[in-house]
């Protein structure tokens, strides 16, 4: 009996290959870092309901039971430091090559238990005698029962730290002696900033305690950030701090009169350092919207959001490089760190970019720039545009809205180059059988309700904290028509998910407070203002060049929003200064801030998808500093036409987007040597003139840039047609 194909109700044969339901999973799921402990039992619940507390305590503070503005910040950044230590480790964990540490570090750290706690207990003594009616403590008990044993604890438990190796289930008492440190320095702080002691910061009749508990806070968010987010910050930190105290010894502009310890500690922890913007953004805006992001993983928006943008986009040539686009750039958008979104998203993309036909390096630049795209996508930016509404004091909306353009451009930018890489090499799109079938997808579309919630409710007038809580609560409301519904228990793990990706960003804003503080408190960034004011006499482009390699280099190594906000306290004053307007400056710096994360030698987004590619980090490096090209180019155009921030008449605004836009498709080409087909050399340089003229956004130059680009569309159409193609490279 001869064997027959399977065959349908109509007789036909059903042989094809049936579309999956879904090719993206995990994509929500919570990475944990190399050095993060994984608890089980009694720790994992004790830390669990540590960081749903700490996120319910800012869901409450902000909406419902406001805090006194310094009380709430101090909090905010203890309540990080005490769930950082809790769950990341100092030294690597203790493996077979490994082995854990000698034991004799456990009893000294246990030992160290005795002055930490002796510093905490003094705290609840202070506030007594201050509710009693006292107006000050004695210095001496502030210096020897407080300063000394809390400054001892901090150093000598942080030093072991980075020697004590244990399993990576097992917590360490040195990281408990800094938890108890953390709260002992908090609690002054508390103490002493809910009384008159408040108004002598940074003064010679400031109190010691004060100075001892922000130098032990200091040492304790400086560690937190090295465990968390690398040593590039804590470098630059350091760097600063030396200057506070050698700044009287150097010459020239650098110079300065100089601070004392006791003046600069004891105001340094308060709104003009740790406290100021970054620690205000970081405790409002950015926790709010990482409480969004945990609700949208719980529920896993974000695996919809991928499959999306598979369905949409796979089947176009080079597919999967433009779902990366798609994807990283809406996650990006939301998670606020570029190397992070690398990795949750690239696991995916890379490995399919690849598999099409990109080489690994090109894979991973292109994971790399689109994932940094999304700290300049309106309407979130990464936190960036909250911060940038908090230090210029410019309306969020407008911020929103000036950024409309020039992200266009650069996704623009990234496509264009995909595409155009893809045609050069003959590449393929995904297979129908290889995607999800869009007519499934497009009937769980309700998804993206919380995103369109959170741009209504901003643009409607609504603060960012309401429309925040809004989108984070429409979140869950729609899981509930979702195969992903969130119960009790699921809204519970987005809090405690939320409270664990909050560490990293708060160490950070907190580290980069300190870094502002230094310059605001010794005036380095007034003196770099003359600097950046005497370049401009010679030449206004020699000035803003100059600032575009002091954002970059500050930003090298650095999360988006602490690059940001050091850029903006050194560089964005002077050009301000230079006649420059607030608005073109700050986002002069925030652009150059962001994509340091892309460009050489120093490149975390690179690094991150280079790890995941298998390619050459350094390569992947300046691969993706070539695909987003726009982004070195485009801010500049601020200065020279500012409609592209939306400053200018409507139909100012219309040209000069359009006419850029056309201009970054000119120059995506002349990189990529393809156009409708193989560009020569002389026709690459002809591209890359008229893609200037036309980015420059003047009117003359936009006409002879059109005229430029329409010679060369009919050249390239006249050779090589519509369907030029070439084969594929080997």
């Amino acid at each position: 009996m001869s064997h027959k194909p399977d065959q349908d109700s109509t007789g036909f044969k059903d042989d094809a290959p049936t579309p999956p339901d879904a090719i993206a999973s995990g994509v929500d799921e919570d990475m944990v870092e190399t050095n993060r402990r994984v608890f089980a039992g009694w720790q994992w619940l004790l830390f669990a309901g540590l960081a749903i507390a700490y996120s319910s305590f800012h869901l409450i503070s902000l909406n419902i039971y406001p805090m006194e503005t310094w009380s709430f910040r101090i909090v905010h950044i203890a309540g990080a430091l005490i769930l950082g230590y809790g769950l990341y480790a100092g030294a690597r964990f203790a493996d077979q090559e490994h082995h854990a540490s000698a034991p004799w570090l456990g009893w000294v750290s246990y030992a160290l238990l005795i002055p930490a706690i002796y510093s905490l207990i003094q705290v609840f003594f202070m506030q007594q005698t201050l509710s009693g009616g006292a107006l000050r403590i004695d210095p001496q008990v502030e210096t020897w029962h407080f300063g000394f044993p809390l400054i001892a604890a901090t150093v000598a438990a942080i030093g072991i730290s980075w020697f004590y190796r244990q399993a990576r289930h097992r917590f360490t008492p040195a990281d408990l002696v800094l938890m108890v440190c953390a709260l002992a320095s908090a609690g002054y702080l508390l103490v002493a900033y809910n009384t008159d002691i408040r108004m002598s910061t940074g003064t010679s009749f400031a109190p010691p305690g004060i100075t001892w508990a922000a130098i032990a806070g200091s040492l304790l968010i400086l560690e937190l950030t090295r465990r968390v987010a690398g040593l590039a910050l804590v470098v630059i930190s350091a760097i600063f701090l030396l200057y506070v105290f050698a700044g009287p010894y150097l010459p020239g502009f650098l110079g300065y009169p100089g601070l004392s310890m006791n003046r600069f500690f004891s105001q340094v922890y308060t709104d003009a350092g740790i406290l100021g913007p970054t620690t205000a953004v970081s405790s409002t805006y950015i926790i709010l919207f990482i409480i969004f992001a945990a609700f949208l993983q719980a529920s896993k928006v974000g695996d919809y959001f991928v499959n999306f943008a598979f369905a949409t986009a796979g089947r176009a040539r080079g597919g999967p490089a433009k779902v990366s686009i798609f994807a990283s750039g809406l996650m990006g958008m939301i998670n606020g760190t570029s190397a992070g979104n690398v990795v949750s998203t690239g696991s995916l993309t890379i490995p399919l970019m690849k598999k099409v036909g990109y080489p690994a390096r090109s894979a991973g630049a292109i994971e790399a720039a689109a994932s940094t795209g999304g700290q300049i996508m309106p309407p979130i930016m990464g936190a960036g545009a909250f911060i940038m509404a908090e230090i210029t004091g410019i309306p969020y909306t407008e911020i929103a809205l000036a950024a409309v353009i020039p992200a266009i451009l650069y996704f623009a930018s990234v496509y264009f180059m995909v595409d155009f890489e893809a045609a050069r090499k003959g590449m393929r799109g995904m297979r129908k059988d290889e995607i999800p079938l869009f007519s499934k997808l497009v009937k769980q579309v309700y998804l993206f309700t919380p995103i369109i919630i959170l741009i209504f409710a901003l643009f409607m007038g609504y603060s960012v904290i309401r429309a925040g809580t809004l989108a984070t609560a429409s979140a869950a409301v729609v899981s509930w028509f979702s195969p992903n519904k969130m119960g009790i228990r699921s809204i519970l793990t987005a809090l405690q998910l939320a409270g664990t990706m909050a560490i990293q960003i708060i160490a950070v804003c907190a580290c980069a407070g300190l870094i502002v503080g230094v310059i605001s408190l010794t005036g380095v960034g007034a003196r770099f203002s003359s600097l950046l004011l005497g370049l401009a006499g010679v030449s206004q482009l020699l000035a803003l060049v100059f600032a575009m390699c002091i954002s970059i280099l500050l930003g090298m190594g650095m999360p988006t929003t602490a690059a940001y906000a050091v850029a903006a306290s050194v560089v964005a004053p002077g050009l301000i200064n230079i006649g420059i307007q607030p608005l073109v400056a700050h986002f002069f710096v925030f652009y150059f801030a962001v994509v340091s994360a892309i460009t050489p030698p120093v490149a975390l987004a690179s690094y991150a998808a280079a790890g995941i590619s298998g390619a050459n980090a350094m390569q992947t490096s300046v691969t993706s500093f070539k695909i987003g090209l726009a982004a070195f180019i485009v801010p500049f155009m601020f200065y020279y036409s500012p409609a592209m921030l939306m400053e200018g008449s409507w139909m100012q605004i219309l040209r000069v987007g359009v006419t850029a836009t056309l201009g970054i498709v000119l120059l995506a080409g002349m990189v990529q040597a393809w156009f409708f087909g193989p560009v020569k050399i002389w026709q690459r340089v002809i591209m890359l003139i008229g893609a200037i003229f036309m980015i420059y956004g003047g009117i003359y130059t936009d006409i002879a840039g059109l005229v430029i680009g329409a010679a060369l569309f009919l050249m390239q159409r006249k050779a090589h047609g519509n369907h030029a193609s070439v084969k594929p490279t080997a």
